[in-house]
């Protein structure tokens, strides 16, 4: 095993001074991620300052993600793509921008590129609160074998490599994964997933083609009541629905090319994708009675493809130095189907909607900066969205046709650096597209009618939703090691998507304004001991007035994540890593709020050999009794002769180690 330098175990920010166009905005390298212990492969995202990641179903489920008093469900206002590859599904079975990140391969990731808010005229639908996009390496220094074994059935076997092949490499990766978790009913979690990668160049003057492979199945503890914890009906592990779970694939193909010249930049990537997920879930248990239960599967098999190309020319416009850029990103989605329907133990009984979706959209983007003087420069972009939706559905009533474009402008104005130090102000507008059946719906698909089981009209959403930010951001290393930046934010948006417990999905809702501040900082002490912490706080509202009160459920107000990185002590490294998830209100009107949860996770190490690694990681190192999420709705428990509103917990997994042998070749 090749030995790192200091500079590259610490993983130091990438030095953005005179790049970055944001406070906001920054780069994780892969050798930082590699001293985290990380529980799901989805908290890789955790290294994105602020970022929240949790769990409230089976770990075979995309993950909930919290940023900037943001509930983001499984993913929405949250982009994020893996090799070009864009993650986030739209008008997905389960959830709108629905991220599942359970084929990520940690160990590959050659950096996290991160940016928040709609100030950046390449970033389309989903970005408005963010974007990571996520890179893997294109040659390791050495073969990968490794073995990870853990209590409650866990296992994972990892073996990866890069040969040389002609004039390129063959990045090669195979991970074999299987989990039961601490749950009363085992989750029997089984993965096994798969890369192969070929490379010639750079990033930026090369070319990949990947080929990335998955297939996940499990059985899922979902959120329980409460009260019925209280009651000793169930234990924090337990489960209401035994059957409750589900299967998913992913298989995708990829090409990214780029040719780097004296005075332009070229990119150019194509993709193509085939998904599918079957999903049993049970929220509210026996509102419609004992048997059969509430459970409902969700489901859809999906095809996609798009492409996104761009061209940036460097010179000289009336002696000022310029960049100028124009892009294009275009996507189709076919769904079909894509469906909701009433199952009793994973049988079908009936079918609630069964749609056939198709869903197009096209992206062109324009961006000039200019660097006016040695301390000032501006980034101005324009962008234009156009969608295209056509559903098939099995109630005529809910078939039809929609369309909508967008222009969304942005500006960036920098100035310094001075004394390495930078300040930002920066503007801009975003968008989230809708689900498409929502932008068709005339009838509610279980009455039938134009009006929903509780007497609420069914209403059509628009297809895209304006967001409008703003950020005034400082960077600065403000001691030699010490790189730390401030950001202060607002975020408006002219639609809410909200979580809807009985329904286990979003729909849209009122306006909304968040404002907050955000503190990020990494500081190398000395060659053997580096230090990061980020914090994060935000007020969010919803922008009018109603009688149930102007909070949004779920915005978190406060968060936290500091860790200590430890190396060069002989044979020795470590790291531990704590994290604060604040608490949140669970209904409009703030008389319900979510409980603060404080999780610190450990990793201990030792070099057998040059080529030889034990690693022991150690997760919920103080057993904390925390909850990973938290609701605020009605369910029904057998017995009960009316549904009852209660809060909805998935619990924190308790105090767990996992063991790592590594052989580098």
């Amino acid at each position: 095993m090749t030995e790192l330098s200091t500079v590259e175990v610490r993983s130091r920010i990438e030095n953005l001074e005179g790049i970055a166009s944001a406070g906001s905005e920054g780069v994780v390298s892969g050798l930082r991620l590699s001293t985290v212990p990380v529980l799901r492969p989805g908290e890789a995202l955790e290294m994105v300052p602020g970022l929240i990641v949790t769990q409230h179903a089976g770990d075979g489920k995309a993950n909930q993600y919290f940023l900037r008093g943001f509930n983001l469900d499984h993913g929405t206002d949250f982009a994020t793509s893996i090799g070009g590859v864009p993650v986030n599904m739209p008008t997905h079975a389960h959830g709108q921008g629905y991220t599942d990140l359970n084929f990520l391969i940690p160990e590959l990731v050659d950096r996290i590129a991160y940016r928040k808010g709609p100030y950046f005229a390449e970033e389309g639908d989903f970005s408005s609160a963010g974007a990571a996009h996520i890179d893997y390496v294109r040659r390791l220094d050495a073969g990968l074998a490794q073995v990870t074994l853990g209590r409650n059935g866990y296992a994972r076997s990892l073996l990866a490599g890069s040969p040389q092949l002609a004039e390129g490499n063959l990045l090669y990766a195979l991970e074999l994964f299987h989990n039961d978790g601490p749950w009363q009913v085992d989750e029997h979690y089984r993965k096994l997933n798969g890369i192969l990668r070929y490379s010639r160049g750079s990033r930026d003057d090369g070319w990949s083609v990947t080929g990335m492979a998955y297939r996940g199945r499990w059985v899922s503890t979902d959120q329980i009541p409460q009260r019925a914890v209280d009651r000793g009906q169930i234990d924090r592990f337990g489960s209401l629905d035994d059957s409750a779970g589900g299967r998913t694939h992913r298989y995708s193909l990829s090409g990214e090319w780029a040719r780097r010249g004296e005075d332009a930049q070229t990119r150019a990537t194509f993709w193509g994708l085939a998904s599918g997920l079957d999903l049993w879930s049970n929220f509210s248990y026996c509102t419609n009675g004992c048997p059969p239960g509430d459970q409902f599967k969700q489901a859809e098999r999906r095809k996609a493809g798009g492409f996104s190309v761009s061209h940036e020319l460097f010179g000289r416009l009336g002696g000022f130095e310029v960049i100028n850029a124009i892009g294009l990103q275009g996507r189709i989605d076919r769904l079909s189907p894509v469906g909701l329907y009433q199952t009793e133990a994973r049988e079908t009984l009936a079918t609630v909607r069964e749609d056939h979706v198709t869903q197009r959209s096209l992206g062109l983007w324009l961006q000039n900066e200019t660097k006016w003087t040695s301390w000032f420069r501006s980034i101005q972009g324009l962008r234009a969205d156009a969608y295209d939706f056509t559903v098939d559905s099995d109630n005529p009533a809910n078939s039809g046709k929609a369309d909508d474009a967008i222009v969304t402008p942005k500006l960036s104005l920098i100035f310094g650096p001075w004394r390495k130090t930078e300040l930002y102000l920066n503007y801009g507008h975003g968008f989230h597209s809708n689900d498409a059946r929502g932008s068709t719906i005339t009838v509610d698909p279980a009455t039938g009618t134009p009006f929903d089981a509780n007497g609420n009209p069914v209403r059509r959403v628009q297809p895209l939703v304006r967001t409008r930010g703003s950020e005034l951001g400082l960077r600065s290393e403000i001691l030699p090691g010490w790189q730390s930046t401030v950001a202060l934010w607002q975020l408006e948006a002219a639609s809410e998507l909200l979580f809807v417990g009985d329904a286990g999905t979003t729909e849209a809702s009122r306006p909304s304004r968040r404002y907050g501040v955000e503190w990020t900082n990494l500081y190398t002490l000395s060659d053997w001991l580096a230090v990061d912490a980020d914090f994060s706080w935000s007020h969010a509202r919803f922008r009018d007035s109603a009688p149930e009160g102007d909070h949004i459920p779920g915005a978190v107000t406060t968060t936290a994540n500091v860790g200590l990185t430890l190396d060069r002590l002989g044979p020795w490294f470590g790291s531990v890593r704590w994290r604060y998830f604040g608490p949140r209100p669970l209904v409009e009107d703030n008389s319900v709020r979510s409980r603060a949860s404080s999780l610190t996770n450990l990793r201990v190490g030792y070099r057998l050999s040059p080529r030889l690694m034990l690693a022991l990681d150690v997760y919920n190192l103080f057993d904390s009794k925390a909850n990973d999420i938290e609701y605020w709705y009605e369910s029904q428990l057998a017995g009960e002769g009316a549904p009852v509103a209660d809060r909805h917990l998935h619990p924190t997994e308790p105090r767990s180690g996992r063991l790592t042998l590594q052989y580098r070749f």
